[in-house]
């Protein structure tokens, strides 16, 4: 084989290994990058702690729901309802749907992310399947409640928020974290 093209194979393969270890990376570097600047909060950041603020029953947002499943897997994850008009202040429950397409059993990880960033901080969940990796039976099928409140602070001009989840495979960093021996 000719040194140009051992040279050419040799960088796709550095290529392709950086890539894929990137894929496994990315859930945990995403957590790290939002500790450290504060962005798109991260569930245990978002919990509703405290009392309750009174529901501010003149004013009304839309919240909006987006799902994303990560690395082309074949999963099936969607909001039950595209969006939901809330008051701030107000408890709201709202279910997603996922289930597992393959035949073996699959460990998946929903990372949330809100938008716009200045409705980040108000945002406040008491129960979200984001909390914890879900594990999954072939072919299981579940739903999944996610229970928020929008803050009464929420900026005045703000009359609509997005949150999304990317569903992410982990199965493989689950079997990896079982596996290992303890220290």
């Amino acid at each position: 084989m000719k040194p140009a093209v051992r040279n050419q194979l040799l960088r796709l393969g550095v290529v392709t290994a950086v890539m894929f270890c990137f894929g496994f990376a990315f859930a945990p570097v995403y957590r790290v990058i939002c500790q450290l600047t504060g962005v798109n909060l991260q569930a245990a950041d978002m919990k509703l702690t405290g009392a309750a603020p009174a529901v501010d029953a003149d004013r009304w947002v839309t919240v909006q729901f987006l799902t994303t499943v990560n690395g082309g897997a074949d999963w099936a994850f969607k909001p039950e309802v595209d969006s939901v008009r809330v008051h701030p202040g107000e408890l709201t429950r709202v279910v997603f749907h996922a289930r597992n397409p393959a035949d073996e059993t699959l460990v998946a990880q929903a990372v949330p992310s809100i938008a716009p960033i200045e409705a980040s901080s108000h945002l406040r969940k008491t129960e979200c399947f984001c909390f914890r990796q879900q594990s999954f039976a072939p072919h299981e099928a579940r739903d999944m409640p996610v229970r928020f409140m929008v803050d009464p602070a929420l900026p005045a001009g703000l009359d609509t928020v997005t949150l999304s989840y990317t569903f992410f495979d982990v199965t493989s960093v689950a079997r990896s974290a079982t596996a290992a021996p303890p220290s």
